[in-house]
């Protein structure tokens, strides 16, 4: 009898394997990406005070369409946009146990294009 698999839970445990390696610090502070069915997420943490820097998300930008590429593009621009004001030009990214495809890869990306470096 095969058993049934949660997501969730898998995504969880992968996404604890990848926290062992990435931590982020004052100076490289961490990028995380959270993905739902109709937003994306993304904050910079320092994990040495496990404070957030600063966020952003396709909810907070008033996006009508939140869970698409173009505005996963768009997150990534403004969270690129706030870290470069905050004068901090390189992150850790951490994908958040998400593959490395779709709308983690087009924040990455914009992230990238807009001036971050990780």
């Amino acid at each position: 009898m095969l058993k049934k698999v949660n997501k969730n839970a898998e995504r969880i445990r992968r996404h604890k394997r990848v926290r062992k390696v990435v931590s982020g610090t004052p100076d490289c502070p961490r990028l995380n990406v959270f993905r739902s069915n109709k937003h994306i997420y993304a904050q910079i943490i320092d994990d040495t005070t496990g404070k957030t820097l600063t966020a952003s998300s396709s909810a907070a930008l008033k996006l009508e369409n939140g869970g698409n590429i173009d505005a996963a593009k768009k997150v990534g621009e403004d969270i690129a946009k706030k870290c470069l004001e905050m004068n901090l030009e390189s992150v850790k990214f951490d994908r958040g146990g998400y593959v490395y495809h779709g709308r983690v890869q087009a924040l990455a990306d914009a992230a990238r294009e807009a001036g971050l470096k990780f």
